[in-house]
């Protein structure tokens, strides 16, 4: 069954962001995950949610999304999203 990542982010410091979003898409290659909505903004079409920016990367099955998150090569990569943006991250089971 497919998973799929979803990240809600603000980006605070796009200069130091420069780097992730460079290297960031090797690592989801290497995991079999690929984008479906890459840093866009979204429209609220119901409720009080406000995203600045959106990203949804599809992952083949929930092991690779998991193995993706804890890649011990990816973790700094993680540190600096953290530094330099404000995200909310979760993690879904797509439908069968």
């Amino acid at each position: 069954m497919k998973a799929y990542l979803v990240l809600d982010l603000s980006v605070n410091d796009f200069a130091g962001f420069k780097t992730y979003i460079t290297e960031i898409p090797a690592f989801i290659a290497r995991h079999s995950g690929r984008y479906i909505v890459r840093g866009v903004q979204p429209t609220t079409i119901e409720g009080d949610w406000t995203p600045e920016r959106l990203v949804i990367i599809e992952f083949p099955e929930r092991e690779k999304a998991e193995a993706f998150l804890s890649d011990p090569d990816i973790q700094e990569l993680f540190k600096l999203r953290h530094a330099t943006t404000t995200s909310r991250l979760l993690l879904a089971d797509g439908c069968t």
